[in-house]
This record gives C-alpha cells, structure tokens and sequence, in this order.
C-alpha cells in the first residue's frame, strides 16, 4: 500500500488537512468539525469532505427524480434517479435488478425499466451495493412486486435485518460471500467484498460484448467516507480503516473499462448520457475515469483518517 501511495502523489495529488475529526448532529446531517473540513486536491480538481458527499447525493428531489433510463452498453441499463444508481440487466430468462434504493422509489424504477420496453414482473434477482437505505430499503417492496430473489453479502445481513420499512422483515433468499457469483441467462456477475462504506459494501462486476469487442463493466459499492463516520477509536468495528484500505486494493486491481457505481456522480453519469450518440464511441467506456475517481476517494479516505488521528492525538 506505501509504494501505491507514492505513485499516486507522484501523480500530482496533495493533500490539505486540518486537524479535526468531523460530527454529525441529532438529525444525522453533518455538521462541520472545528478545523474545517479534510480537503483533497486530486488531478488539478479540489473537494472537501462535505463536497464530495453533497457531489454523489444531491437534494432529495434528485434522490427521488428519475434520470432518463438509458442503456449504458450491451445489455446492462440505467434505471435509477438523478444521484441514486439503480442498473438493469437483461438476459434471455428475465432481469436482474441492482439496487432497489429507497422504498418510495420503487414506483420511479418501476415505471424507469417499463419506460426500456421491460416488464417489471420479470425481474428474476435482486442485488445490491450495500445495506444502507438509499439503495437496499425498497428490497421488500420489489420482492413482493416480482418475487425476486434477494441477494446479500453476509457481512451486510445485520445491517439489512434491522431495516424493515414500515415494519416489514427484510427479505434475503440467498447470502453469498466475496468471490461469489450470481449467474441468470447468459450474464454472470462476480461479487468483490470491499467494506468500510458497510461491512458487506459489495463491488458487482461483469463481463459484456458490444461491437465485436468484450469490455469489463465494474458496478463500485461504494468507497467514501461519510462526515461524521469514525475511523479511529471506532469501538464497532476496530478494524475499520484497514478494511477501507482492503477495498480500495481490491478494487485497483479489478480490471475495468466501465466504470458504474452506487452514485451516479462517481462515475459522472450526466456528463455522459449527453454524449451518448455523438460520436462513435460509447461515452461509458472510460477506464481512465475509474482511476481517477479511486484516487479521488482514496485521498480523501486518508485526509479524513490523518485528521481524525490527529484530533484524537495519537
């Protein structure tokens, strides 16, 4: 990881950080920690903390507007909101489902798969990045929609246990562990534990032909660091930073010519979607954009993780 790191700075990227750990206040929202936010400056572009988050969330009508529903390459589409990522896959025995996102946006995903010409009943399997609402609670109202199976990392089947939306238990037909696979029809997905955004956060990869040409789609869980989240004395989960670092090895070694993730914004879907057609080339395929945005959440995950050790001082 040390000789990993240099190769990055010597990439241009540099780090600023303050001395203070971030919080969060009774609502959950995040409130600026004394010294300032943890900013990063990575390939000429410079993010703060709160940026970064504000960046792959947006405001709650993104949270809940469909984005136009689009096919990013061969059989795989987008069916998800403005700044929450759902994907379609479309094999000859049915579909499969990534992210359910919040149960209120069930319908949106609904009417955005029946908008491709897809019947939502034929969703065969659902997966997902990792159990926190924005992307996993809709899990129960998409099984009782399809009759899906529902699949979960092991290390998020706590987490997804204790959201039960309006009471209902959450569905979980089959656990699976990393290096796992998840075949329908002719596509077969692989799934990479890379925790610390969740214990299971799950990365989904798969291999798809468009043009006479096989291309490696990576789905990213996700590999931020929430304000407010404790990466040092963090009593839960002691072993917290070196499973962030655990997942972003795993991912640089992942082979990727396009990048997707559980945020839109992490893989700057909008900027894409308005090339789409303008050229001969698929917008989506943008390996050189995967590493980018690893070294953009890496150096932050290390800015939050140099501030929280100093603040705690040690």
């Amino acid at each position: 990881m040390r000789n990993h790191s240099v190769r990055v700075l010597l990439a241009g990227l540099m780090l600023i950080l303050p001395g203070a750990t971030s919080t969060a206040n009774a609502q959950g929202g995040a409130v600026e920690p004394p010294g300032g936010w943890p900013v990063v400056t990575v390939h000429g572009e410079t993010w703060n903390q709160q940026q970064l988050l504000q960046r792959n969330l947006g405001g709650r009508d993104d949270q809940t507007t469909a984005f136009p529903p689009h096919r990013v390459i061969a059989n795989v589409y987008y069916v998800g909101s403005n700044s929450l990522a759902s994907y379609l896959i479309a094999t000859p025995e049915g579909l499969i489902l990534i992210n359910s996102s919040y149960e209120r946006n069930v319908p949106v995903i609904r009417k955005s798969v029946e908008a491709l010409g897809y019947r939502f009943s034929d969703v065969k399997i659902l997966l997902g990045s990792h159990a926190h609402g924005d992307h996993m609670e809709g899990d129960a109202a998409v099984k009782a929609l399809t009759g899906a199976q529902v699949v979960a990392m092991a290390e998020d089947v706590p987490a997804l246990e204790r959201m039960r939306p309006g009471g209902k238990p959450h569905p979980i037909d089959r656990v699976i562990r990393d290096g796992d696979t998840v075949t329908l029809g002719d596509t077969t997905l692989v799934a990479h534990l890379t925790p610390g955004h969740s214990r299971g956060c799950t990365t989904w990869t798969l291999k798809v032909a468009e043009g006479g040409r096989t291309y490696d789609v990576v789905i990213v869980g996700s590999l931020g660091v929430n304000p407010g989240f404790q990466l040092v004395n963090n009593t839960a989960t002691p072993t917290i930073a070196d499973e962030f670092r655990r997942a972003f090895k795993v991912s640089r070694a992942l082979p990727c010519d396009v990048p997707l993730a559980s945020h839109p914004a992490m893989y700057r879907m909008a900027e894409k979607y308005r090339k789409i057609g303008a050229g001969d080339t698929n917008p989506f395929i943008d390996p050189v954009g995967y590493t980018r945005e690893l070294d953009l959440t890496e150096a932050m995950f290390e800015a939050v993780l140099a501030a929280q050790i100093k603040a705690a001082g040690k």
